[in-house]
């Protein structure tokens, strides 16, 4: 079988597609090494709990803890020396895309293997190179690169290199992947290429034995339970139109976040939560894959508020809509294209409302906290459509499907 090489752009367990990638290729004969980049000394314990008895491997390309800061040193000012170069003189370096980038790339050249799945922006940047040095290279758009973040945050960034990559690969990659019929379109339409295998960001069926019903988030069992989660708690990500929908809400329930949460996240949070609704807010910090499914279920509506006005988040499907399946919530989403495509599928699993509404969202909130049948309908439908359509069971085949094709030409 094949040598397979996955490039991600930072740890392993922030990282779940590519695990559930390597799993899927392993699984199928495939000898598959994982590379990505060591930040910070809690997730790295995390990533090595992740390996515990796995068939495939993680090996860091650069360990940047603090304890390592003086040896990586020369990294740092290398990206703060392109960053400047680039807003100053309009010159693209590679390490504009991120740390490290071109240790990707040698760590890719010391692999050389039979197929190299790149991941994140500086995958872009080393797939393209690989594939000038006549290497088979796969890409796997989790995002929409280049159409990301607002538009302030983007000033920064060389949208116009990202783009001559993007296409570069989409065109080039037999093995090309996405997230919703929706990016796949609007990819293959972008850059006149053909149209991305789409693989929803899904979970196997099987972590629900994980599930240990543990009530580690919830204060009162009395009160309904709304979740929301992410990498990180801040703005841009939906939390603006539920902070402004408590005021519309009639019918007592706890309110459960779940993110890193900086001193910066706390100053722009606090303000917004209306005064009554303080102690019914609850803040948790992230933790390790294998608990999130237990931390997730003992909820009753998870919220998937991603903003339209972003047009990668528009089209794309994130992780948490297919947890809270996955969980047993009922969900409200938001209608972006991505949301609006797995809805369109299975209506039956909560309401999808108008973005940045907060009336709206508090209406969905009401029609299934003060309507218990209507509350339990929704969490069956959303557990009955993880156990038969969105789970990773129902996904693997794609990927191996793309794995094969591409390695047979």
């Amino acid at each position: 079988m094949a040598q397979i090489l996955i490039l991600i752009g930072g740890h392993l367990c922030t990282a779940p597609r590519p695990q559930k990638e390597a799993e899927t290729l392993t699984d199928a004969g495939h000898d598959v090494t994982v590379c990505g980049f060591w930040f910070d000394p809690e997730l790295v314990k995390r990533d090595r709990l992740l390996m515990a008895n796995k068939k495939w491997q993680f090996e860091p390309i650069v360990d940047f803890q603090p304890i390592h800061r003086f040896r990586n040193l020369g990294i740092r000012l290398r990206s703060r020396l392109s960053k400047e170069g680039f807003l100053h003189l309009g010159i693209f370096s590679p390490e504009l895309l991120g740390y490290g980038t071109q240790a990707m790339l040698r760590a890719a050249r010391r692999a050389c293997a039979d197929l190299t799945i790149v991941h994140s922006e500086p995958g872009l940047w080393v797939g393209s190179q690989l594939l000038d040095e006549g290497l088979c290279v796969g890409v796997d758009f989790e995002d929409w690169f280049s159409e990301d973040l607002l538009p302030k945050d983007r000033v920064s960034r060389p949208i116009k290199h990202l783009k001559v990559l993007e296409s570069r690969l989409a065109r080039n990659c037999t093995y090309c992947l996405t997230t919703s019929h929706a990016l796949a379109d609007a990819l293959a339409e972008a850059y006149q290429a053909p149209k991305p295998r789409v693989i929803y960001n899904t979970f196997p069926w099987a972590e629900r034995s994980q599930i240990n019903y543990d009530k580690g988030d919830r204060q009162n069992h009395n009160l309904p339970s709304i979740h929301w989660f992410s990498q990180t708690i801040g703005s841009g990500r939906g939390l603006e139109t539920l902070f402004q929908a408590l005021p519309y809400l009639k019918t007592p329930v706890e309110i459960h976040l779940r993110g890193n949460y900086p001193e910066s996240a706390r100053q722009w949070l606090e303000p917004l939560v209306p005064s009554q609704w303080r102690d019914r807010l609850f803040i948790h910090p992230t933790v390790p894959n294998a608990e999130l499914v237990s931390r997730i279920a003992e909820h009753d509506i998870g919220l998937a508020l991603e903003c339209k006005d972003i047009v990668s988040r528009n089209l794309s499907v994130t992780n948490k809509l297919f947890q809270y399946l996955q969980a047993g919530l009922a969900v409200i989403a938001t209608d972006t294209a991505g949301q609006r495509e797995i809805f369109s599928q299975q209506p039956a699993i909560g309401r999808l409302i108008p973005s940045n509404n907060p009336s709206a969202l508090a209406q969905a909130l009401e029609d299934l906290l003060h309507t218990p049948d209507k509350l339990a309908c929704a969490k069956a439908a959303a557990l009955q459509a993880a156990k038969e359509q969105f789970c990773w069971e129902q996904q693997a085949d794609a990927v191996l499907q793309a794995a094969h094709l591409t390695l047979s030409v």
